[in-house]
C-alpha cells in the first residue's frame, strides 16, 4: 500500500521541481502564481500576487476558469513544504498544461530565506 509520501516521490519525479532563486526569476515571467494551500494558511501569508486555489479544489477551478484554460500558460505553483504543490503539478501535466513549476521547498523555504510575503489585512472598524 502506497503512502502520501510515496505519492509524493513519484510525482516529483515527474513534475519540474525549482529551488528558491530559479522560482524568483520564474515568478517573473510566470501567468499566474498559483497557492494550493488553505484559505486559512493562504490568509496568514503568501507569495506577492499569488492566487489561492486549495489542492482539492484545483482541478475544478482549472477547467472551469476561461481564464487559466490555456496549457501553454507559464505556471508557478507552490505550498507549505512542497508535497501538494508535487501532487498539484502533476495533476496538472496530466490535465495538459505544458509549463508548470513547483517551489522546492514550498513557502516554509520561500519564508525562511527571508524573500517577500504579503499579508492580507482587514479594515478596521473601530
Amino acid at each position: 500500500m502506497k503512502t502520501a509520501m510515496d505519492l509524493v516521490g513519484a510525482a516529483k519525479a515527474q513534475i519540474q521541481e525549482v529551488d528558491l532563486n530559479a522560482a524568483e526569476a520564474e515568478i517573473l515571467s510566470a501567468d499566474a502564481i498559483i497557492d494550493v494551500r488553505e484559505p486559512e494558511e493562504y490568509n496568514n501569508g503568501h507569495l506577492p500576487g499569488a492566487v489561492n486555489i486549495p489542492r482539492g479544489l484545483l482541478e475544478f477551478k482549472l477547467s472551469s476558469d476561461e481564464a487559466l484554460s490555456a496549457r501553454d500558460l507559464n505556471l508557478m505553483i507552490y505550498c507549505k513544504t512542497s508535497g501538494r504543490a508535487a501532487l498539484s503539478a502533476l495533476a496538472m501535466k496530466e490535465m495538459g498544461y505544458l509549463h508548470v513549476s513547483s517551489i522546492s521547498g514550498g513557502f516554509d523555504a520561500w519564508q525562511a530565506a527571508g524573500k517577500k510575503v504579503v499579508k492580507p489585512t482587514l479594515p478596521r472598524f473601530d
